[in-house]
């Protein structure tokens, strides 16, 4: 079948699709891939898989059942609002919203010394204390098929929500896909200071594939002293800076399209531009610059690349299902986000 026509045949099914037909057509995988399925620190995250299940429709019932370190499955209905604070999602747990209905406004998730977590299918809106999902000094970790946004606006500026989905300190072995990143301004960052080298080095390895983003600001991801695989996402309106590699960090960039206003998709330069942030003075934050490879050709658009540095991270260390680049925005759009699991 002619590629143009197979995605024709792709848009038809996308409102349909209520669980994946891409892996019986070997375009792409719903399965684990990447750093959080091979690893050396414990190999295939499987999250609760073996241990009670349990469905949770209020705040308290979710912060109950999350926490701690035995094997369990949490299914997560309805409206969620935390006020008292953020829950904290402990090891060996798999929290995974129901349908279309698992909402978390408030107050975001932490992932913080644990292991072994999946998070899955919830939408998580308009936090503002904090991140929607902090990673921190944790291993092993699958977030895939959720929903993030909060507001994009110029006039509001970068600081007025924090990140979406932050792995920092020493977290290491994790998998972001499938997830619909929109209207938000700081999207996903990978060390979070300049001043951790020695906690974050040799540490931050992150897979990235797969991911809708959509009128955001900066970070999809931004990445200091790890490695991070970035492959077969959409970036539509990616305002100013999508992949950002600094400090020493490497990227290996592949299959991946853009498109909209997306001002620059890769940059390894180490100025943090005014439009992230922290900023302590007009010009942006001076870091080292960082290190990037390509290896399946992408479609940049009419966005900027600047590599400044070429690393050695020339290619990931696990298998994992390349979608034809003439595909990715067809099968991205149809794949990403809540509802579909």
């Amino acid at each position: 079948m002619r590629l143009n026509n197979l995605v024709t045949v792709l848009s038809a099914l996308a409102p349909l699709a209520s669980a994946s037909p891409l892996g019986a057509l070997g375009l792409a995988s719903w399965d684990i891939e990447g750093y959080a399925k091979e690893n050396p620190v414990g190999g295939t995250t499987t999250g609760g898989k073996g241990g009670t299940k349990v469905t949770v429709t209020s705040p308290a019932e979710f912060s109950a059942a999350v926490a701690g370190d035995e094997p369990k499955i949490v299914y997560v209905k309805g409206e969620y609002n935390f006020t008292a604070g953020r829950p904290k999602i402990g090891s060996n747990k798999s929290v995974i919203g129901v349908g279309k209905s698992a909402h978390i406004t408030g107050k975001g998730l932490d992932v913080i010394n644990a292991t072994n977590v999946i998070i899955q299918n919830l939408k998580i809106t308009n936090i503002l204390d904090n991140d929607c999902i902090t990673i921190r000094n944790s291993t092993r970790v699958w977030v895939d098929h959720n929903e993030f946004s909060s507001i994009f606006d110029v006039n509001i500026g970068p600081d007025y929500t924090d990140g979406q989905v932050d792995i920092i300190r020493a977290s290491d072995y994790i998998t972001v896909s499938w997830n619909y990143f929109h209207d938000h301004w700081k999207s996903s960052l990978v060390g979070n200071d300049d001043k951790l080298r020695d906690v974050d080095f040799g540490h931050l390895h992150v897979t990235y594939h797969h991911n809708y983003w959509r009128n955001m600001g900066t970070r999809g991801p931004a990445g200091r002293f790890g490695h991070q695989h970035v492959y077969n996402n959409l970036y539509v309106d990616f305002h100013y800076q999508a992949i950002h590699s600094r400090s020493d960090n490497q990227v290996l960039v592949e299959g991946n399209v853009f498109r909209g206003d997306t001002r620059e998709a890769l940059s390894t330069y180490g100025l943090v531009i005014p439009e992230d942030s922290p900023n302590t003075c007009v010009c942006g934050d001076e870091e080292l610059d960082g290190f990037a490879n390509l290896g399946a050709k992408n479609d940049w658009g009419n966005a900027g690349v600047n590599i400044t540095r070429v690393g050695t991270f020339t290619k990931a260390p696990y298998k994992y299902k390349l979608t034809p680049l003439p595909l990715v925005a067809t099968i991205v759009k149809l794949g990403a986000g809540v509802g579909k699991i």
